[in-house]
């Protein structure tokens, strides 16, 4: 595999750009070596600038579940430019694209938009308490909410009362407000809640975390919080960011019948392109201005080319639900034959499901939250992940990374990952 091109912009980045990356996870340090850098991308296949080919397992981190430079999205984003790319005033395909996103997402009866999952989540935290009165919100370890300074908390010994700050700029009074607790465990929310009485606005988590790798709720988890939150009035707050209208339709709250207070969505409400959006019932969303107090704004919210796009990506997913059957049963297909791979060769790793997502732990025991997911062998994956690369197969660059399916892949493409899969473990 050549890689000179990507090697000599690495280097070149570098000298102007923090880490030669604008995303840490772009610069491998995970897995080791040096970045490839992309050129472009179409349906299932990207290209880097050495003009090496691969299968794309991360899909721009999810939105690209048609797969890359999809017909439809470009011809309406072509149209859409033409009109002009910003006008920092309502436009009518921000209204077109709410009314459709409340009709397919069951909580949302209204929603804001901003231009990222980070501005999603940092909004909905901060409506939560304005409407609720009170300042501390519960996150779940190993869930990721973007950067804003709220969510960049880490536990210490205190981690039952509150939360100490894991980057340099992050104050210990953000951090104070910030409580955490394990995901799949009722019991640690049931500790916070009586130990901080009535300060509690909110609990936000990834109803099924990707950014872990990919963790599945245990019965009851999501409705024993969703419990828990109507009888403590606590804003339950669902980041699909990632799993929104990749799971099904309305997303996980969708799939698994749990209706949160609050939802936030990302980069696939724009077809790929950057944007975000939080969402909720009424009562709490009338509380962002200007029919609320609670301030929020943004000049380039409800971009025109961003809402172009995001239309034709969710009319397409809404009209056609179909897509789901088939994007379930290819990556049944991958991971059971990433199953059948480690039993022929007698490895115990542990491979994880859910819809169009999947991957797998370096480690033999069944993953449910952080710590156990912390467990995995890091080395051997960065072994395994430059395998599977010199295969021609792009995972993301991280043990703890969910992977994602698009309708571009087909059976023989699932083979051909599976068959890769099997190479590089015997490699190893």
């Amino acid at each position: 595999m050549k890689i000179s091109n990507s090697k000599k912009l690495f280097e070149q980045a570098k000298t102007f750009i923090p880490g030669g990356v604008n995303s840490p996870v772009r610069a491998f340090n995970a897995v080791g070596g040096d970045p490839l850098f992309i050129q472009s991308a179409k349906g299932a296949w990207m290209v880097d600038e050495d003009g090496n080919r691969f299968v794309d397992l991360i899909n721009s981190w999810g939105p690209m579940i048609l797969g890359h430079a999809h017909e439809a999205i470009e011809e309406a984003v072509a149209k859409a430019i033409k009109g002009s790319l910003s006008f920092g005033a309502p436009t009518g395909a921000e209204v077109e694209i709410a009314d459709l996103i409340t009709s397919m997402v069951p909580s949302v009866e209204r929603v804001r938009m901003v231009n990222s999952g980070t501005e999603a989540t940092m909004s909905a935290i901060r409506v939560a308490r304005g409407y609720t009165g009170k300042d501390k919100f519960i996150k779940i370890e190993g869930c990721y909410h973007g950067h804003g300074d709220s969510f960049l908390i880490a536990a210490g010994s205190g981690a039952l009362t509150m939360g100490n700050p894991n980057s340099p700029g992050v104050t210990a009074g953000t951090a104070k407000d910030t409580l955490l607790a394990p995901y799949n465990d009722l019991t640690s929310i049931e500790t916070l809640i009586a130990a901080n009485p009535d300060q509690i606005a909110a609990i936000i988590l990834e109803p099924v975390p990707g950014n872990m790798g990919l963790i599945i709720p245990n019965v009851g988890y999501l409705e024993g919080l969703r419990k828990l939150c109507d009888d403590n009035g606590i804003v339950l707050i669902f980041d699909e960011v990632m799993t929104g209208f990749r799971l099904a339709p309305g997303g996980a709250q969708e799939l698994f019948g749990v209706s949160p207070d609050m939802t936030t969505l990302g980069k696939i409400i724009g077809g790929g392109m950057p944007v975000g959006a939080y969402g909720g019932k009424k009562e709490i969303m009338d509380f962002v201005s200007p029919v609320g107090p609670v301030y929020q704004a943004g000049t380039l919210s409800g971009n025109p080319i961003a809402m172009a796009a995001g239309m034709a990506m969710l009319n397409i997913l809404n009209d056609n639900p179909e897509i789901y059957e088939g994007l379930n049963n290819i990556t049944a297909r991958i991971a059971e034959g990433f199953n059948n791979n480690l039993e022929q060769l007698g490895l115990d790793y542990y491979v994880t499901q859910l819809g169009s997502m999947f991957c797998m732990f370096f480690t033999g025991t069944k993953v449910q939250n952080f710590e156990e997911a912390k467990m995995s062998d890091t080395t051997q994956f960065g072994n395994y992940f430059k395998a599977m690369l010199e295969r021609g197969i792009y995972l993301p660059p991280s043990q703890f990374e969910a992977h994602f399916v698009s309708t571009s892949i087909s059976e023989p493409i699932a083979d051909q990952i599976v068959s890769a899969h099997l190479d590089a473990l015997k490699s190893l």
